[in-house]
């Protein structure tokens, strides 16, 4: 077993494609091939089941992914070591995160981390906070942001920023600036799909109020805070969004705060990853230089 053999492995089971594997390494889909029998001959273990046109993991293959993970960081983590005795740190760092942490908060991270790893790159992608806890729980990726906290024996969860989340809409509309519950389901709303954790705050809330979503008067269901935005902008009506997205509209009197339920609705956002994992040398550098 060497170490290329498991990278395409790895790299197979993550992209559930031979043909995405070999153009993420460089490699022929023969040679990808090549790979994976020469694994499976070794361990005496059928690892991928090919009968279908989707790729997925026998047991002995689930298995193997997990101790496969370890084995990789194990010896980036030494690569890494040797690095930092040379000075020389270098490598791509992949970031999955949600909405607001992807637009946000982590443009300003990198820049100061960049300042101390100028070699390293970057590979950012904008999931909802349960695909990035689904991509971690699978494998997938190293580390995350998010916004909620799923409870998984799994899963570590370190704070490292809150958020309020307001109803906005836009300055010139004739709704109220301070609302009550049955004025709440009269207003027409933009909201965010399921998966968010703008929406998971937003259902928690409504729940003490003994409301749901559907009790709502719901024009639009939508994924991007960008389009959400446009949309209040148009006047089509108001949205639960985090602050940090609209404190230059609100500051430009563009948009207007709505007070509802008379609280404020907070969050943490958290760094997460999986416990039982050893983090690479250069996600376990980010995640000490976050904390």
């Amino acid at each position: 077993m060497d170490f290329k053999q498991l990278e395409t492995f790895v790299m197979v089971a993550k992209l559930k494609s031979f043909s995405k594997a070999a153009d993420k390494l460089f490699l022929t889909q023969p040679t990808v091939s090549n790979h994976i029998q020469n694994l499976e001959k070794e361990l005496k273990s059928i690892l991928i089941n090919r009968q279908s046109k989707y790729i997925t993991l026998t047991n002995a293959g689930d298995i193997l992914l997990k101790y496969a993970v370890d084995i990789l960081n194990k010896r980036d983590n030494a690569l890494f070591s040797l690095s930092e005795i040379k000075g020389k740190i270098e490598g791509s760092l992949e970031i999955s995160a949600s909405t607001i942490p992807e637009e946000y908060y982590l443009p300003r991270v990198i820049k100061e981390f960049q300042k101390k790893y100028p070699l390293v790159n970057y590979n950012l992608k904008k999931l909802s906070s349960k695909e990035v806890l689904e991509h971690i729980l699978n494998g997938d990726v190293d580390f995350g942001i998010v916004g909620f906290r799923q409870k998984n024996i799994y899963l570590d969860y370190k704070s490292i920023m809150d958020d309020e989340i307001v109803l906005v809409s836009l300055k010139d509309s004739n709704y109220s600036s301070i609302i009550d519950e049955r004025e709440l389901t009269k207003l027409p709303l933009i909201m965010r799909q399921k998966g968010s954790g703008t929406r998971e705050i937003v259902e928690s809330y409504l729940d003490e109020k003994n409301l749901d979503v559907d009790n709502l008067n719901v024009i639009a269901f939508v994924e991007n805070n960008q389009t959400i935005k446009k949309m209040v902008a148009l006047g089509l009506g108001a949205t639960f969004i985090s602050k940090r997205a609209v404190e230059n509209e609100i500051k430009n009197g563009i948009f207007k705060e709505i007070r509802v339920f008379d609280c404020k609705m907070m969050r943490n956002f958290y760094f997460v990853y999986h416990k039982n994992r050893i983090l690479s040398p250069l996600a376990e550098e980010f995640k000490k230089f976050i904390l």
